[in-house]
């Protein structure tokens, strides 16, 4: 267990430095793809281990910490997902999560 929760503190430690970059910086010393393991890595372990998820995680967060001078708002649309999916099961994962929220039978042609 505590090699699980090292390798969460590191791949939240890693996801926190490349988002920063990211989104403040605008550079990224590794791919996107490469982000996205990490990010998947993680949800993956947290969803195996739900206890040691803490409000810190990424996985918590849309993105890093706001920038001074924007307030907050509410959306008058709730935005409903912002997840990435890695594989056509997941992707069907998300489409029921999606339909069962909104409330529908069919979900609406995506592409």
């Amino acid at each position: 267990m505590r090699d699980v929760k090292d390798r969460i503190e590191k791949l939240k430690k890693a996801i926190n430095k490349y988002r920063y970059q990211y989104h403040v910086l605008n550079k990224l010393e590794i791919s996107e793809e490469a982000l996205d393991s990490l990010k998947h890595e993680l949800k993956k372990l947290e969803d195996e281990y739900p206890d040691l998820i803490t409000p810190d995680s990424p996985t918590q967060r849309v993105a890093g910490e706001p920038l001074k001078g924007f307030k907050k708002v509410t959306h008058r649309v709730p935005m409903l997902s912002l997840e990435d999916v890695f594989s056509e099961e997941e992707f069907s994962d998300w489409e029921k999560r999606i339909t069962k929220l909104l409330h529908i039978s069919k979900t609406p042609e995506l592409f």
